[in-house]
């Protein structure tokens, strides 16, 4: 991943509203939410929800597919999976045994669909 993107997946990701969709849709997996479930489950007014939908979509951490009448988005694992990988990359300076609990979460992560990364925010 190159630091432009990175830099642009981390601004994305450094507002509380835009966090706490990202987390939401990380937690739904593959099937997704709807556009007005988010803004249920979030109380989020829908020009809020609109326009923090559309950072994180033009960031790529998140797709959206019509469903019928409804927008369902999700969490583009595989961004989420390669910003981590970036930000470990040169982690430990010589001593993997500080980064060896994260290894194994992002080596986990990049291995599922959406539907194990509930059990990985338990740990």
């Amino acid at each position: 991943m190159e630091s432009k993107v990175a830099v642009a997946s981390l601004s994305a990701l450094g507002h509380e509203g835009r966090l706490a969709i990202f987390r939401l849709l990380v937690k739904a997996g593959d099937l997704g939410v709807s556009a007005g479930e988010i803004a249920r489950q979030l109380s989020m007014i829908p020009n809020s929800l609109s326009a923090n939908l559309n950072v994180l979509s033009h960031a790529g951490l998140i797709v959206s597919r019509r469903d019928g009448r409804s927008i369902i988005y999700s969490a583009a694992y595989g961004a989420m999976t390669g910003l981590l990988g970036f930000l470990m990359e040169d982690c430990c300076g010589g001593n993997p045994e500080i980064c060896a609990p994260l290894n194994e979460i992002v080596a986990r992560a990049a291995e599922c669909d959406g539907t194990c990364l509930v059990e990985l925010e338990t740990e």
